[in-house]
């Protein structure tokens, strides 16, 4: 609330003096009719409610390293409501009406600076660039939105149209469209929320255009926020904690994944952020909330966000002779919360270089080239946003059984071999759900049917089979991701525990390395695992070298 004026009694003759007040400090009378000074007694205040944003430049409209601009906007009465709040909150483009005031700036020492800061009265405010569910359609737009549903290709006019100056890639670009188009969110009776977002993270090599991919997606996607990792931290990916000059008090400001709320946000140089940073990112991601517990502020804000993210691999390129999972530099709890993962690789191939190197240069000979693409952008921005808006499809029973079947068939597979290795999990049985309830979005279809099922189920089998197979077994072991160890080199980590505690009780504390893997060789394992499970054994702490070539149990 703020003071518009305020009215005094003078003690002495009980003069009423009315006060308005314009400044931002509180003024009273100085002097009253009968010539009285000193201080009067406030008996009334007008109070009206009133609000400050910080309204700052596009960053579109930039140039160079120009800094965006920023300026304090005033609201009073009837645009701090609770209707037109929504249109204020962090993140959105807003067009604003005014008038510009300056405002004196004052010293510390509480005198008043020669300098003035502009700001501006709010008059008006109308957003620009809401979310899906704000997005306006035109009865001719929608229209075309209609006979497009309808089309017998539009998986694949879609697939051209997302990214039509990037060649190949064609799964990841079918993943991509699943996922703008995104699954159901679903709230239960009991408060249990269940995210409808699909999450994707490519890994790949320099150059294979993972990050033009990413950009051109913040340009398709309705509300896209694009960060790059080394020039974010945790405070500017979730939210913090400042002080405000309005109030004097602490304030909230959100980061990149709340307020890209409904939307998207782009993550790009994923493995260049820092531990600390990346972390920030858990709750985000699969709880869809962030929760700020600092200074006087305890919150919980919405981060609804689909995250699509871009990572180099450990060692800057993919290792061909190495598995691609042991080359992935990003902490496992990270990993798992990823619906789909991509590895992009860049491998010499006559062929396909010839036809590449051709389009590339094409699209440099023809500028625009890229514009003769079956959907233009603004009409799928449309058509995603109407999706969301009007479509929440349903599984049939013949979709549920054929997921149900595809999930109990793989968890089976780990359970009749020896190994009793667990090849998904029941994350990756949702994420088939949501990429099925997206597929059956894009048709704008009320159900889920097999058909969408399918094309779920093989994305996923084309991921984890790139990512998640054990090269001894030559099947999927999901805690290849989920844990960073199969399970078959958990075993040879346990079977290789058990002979150092059985030679232990032979030969004492200290044990020879040699021995030790003598023993192992007769049980069948081989001296380059037995030497990787104890450098395993020696990270986890269960065992330390006293010294070279022997070890002892802690």
């Amino acid at each position: 609330p703020q003071v518009v004026s305020a009215r005094f009694e003078c003690p002495s003759c009980g003069n009423i003096i009315n006060v308005s007040q314009d400044d931002t400090s509180f003024k009273q009378p100085t002097k009253c009719g009968c010539g009285r000074k000193g201080k009067f007694r406030l008996i009334e205040k007008k109070l009206i409610d009133a609000q400050k944003l910080v309204i700052e430049e596009a960053h579109e409209l930039l140039e160079g390293g120009a800094q965006p601009k920023k300026i304090n906007v005033y609201l009073h009465t009837d645009l701090t409501s609770p209707l037109t709040e929504k249109r204020t909150n962090p993140g959105t483009k807003v067009l604003i009406t005014g008038i510009i005031k300056e405002l004196p700036i004052m010293t510390r020492s509480g005198s008043q600076s020669v300098l003035y800061d502009l700001s501006i009265v709010g008059n008006y405010i109308e957003p620009i660039e809401e979310d899906f569910t704000e997005l306006s359609i035109e009865p001719q737009e929608l229209k075309e939105i209609l006979d497009l549903s309808k089309d017998p290709k539009l998986y694949e006019k879609l697939q051209l149209s997302i990214a039509p100056s990037i060649f190949g890639h064609e799964r990841v670009k079918e993943a991509l469209v699943l996922q703008i188009f995104g699954g159901v969110r679903k709230k239960r009776d009991d408060g249990v929320i269940t995210r409808g977002d699909i999450h994707i993270l490519l890994i790949g090599d320099p150059g294979s255009g993972k990050s033009q991919l990413i950009k051109r997606m913040s340009v398709v996607a309705p509300k896209a926020r694009f960060v790059s990792g080394k020039g974010v931290t945790g405070a500017g990916i979730t939210a913090t904690v400042v002080r405000d000059e309005f109030t004097q008090g602490w304030a909230l400001e959100a980061g990149a994944l709340v307020l890209a709320n409904r939307g998207y946000c782009m993550i790009d140089e994923l493995d260049k952020m820092n531990k600390e940073d990346r972390d920030a990112m858990h709750e985000g991601l699969e709880q869809q909330s962030i929760s700020i517990s600092k200074a006087n502020i305890q919150a919980t804000l919405r981060c609804e966000t689909t995250v699509l993210s871009a990572a180099n691999p450990k060692f800057g390129r993919f290792d061909p002779y190495m598995p691609i999972s042991d080359q992935i530099d990003l902490p496992v709890s990270l990993i798992n919360r990823f619906d789909l993962i991509f590895a992009i690789k860049d491998l010499p191939d006559k062929e396909r270089d010839k036809v590449m190197s051709r389009f590339i240069l094409k699209l440099h000979q023809n500028v625009d080239s890229s514009k003769e693409v079956p959907i233009e952008t603004g009409l799928i921005r449309k058509y995603v946003a109407y999706a969301k808006q009007k479509c929440f499809p349903v599984l049939t029973d013949e979709a549920i059984s054929e997921i149900q079947n595809y999930y109990v068939k793989m968890r089976s597979t780990g359970v009749e071999e020896e190994s009793k290795s667990v090849p998904i999990s029941a994350r990756q049985l949702e994420g088939i759900l949501r990429l099925a309830e997206a597929s059956a979005r894009i048709r704008l279809a009320k159900t889920v049917t097999v058909e969408d099922a399918r094309k779920a189920i093989d994305l996923m089998q084309y991921w984890l089979s790139e990512l998640a197979m054990d090269k001894e077994t030559g099947k999927i072991d999901i805690d290849k991701i989920a844990s960073g160890i199969t399970t078959s080199e958990r075993q040879k980590i346990v079977g290789v525990r058990e002979i150092i505690i059985e030679l232990e009780n032979k030969l004492g504390k200290v044990i020879p390395t040699d021995d030790i893997i003598k023993e192992a060789e007769t049980r069948g394992i081989s001296a380059t695992k037995v030497e990787d499970s104890i450098e395993k054994l020696k990270r986890s702490g269960d065992i330390f070298e006293p010294k070279p070539g022997f070890i002892s149990r802690l």
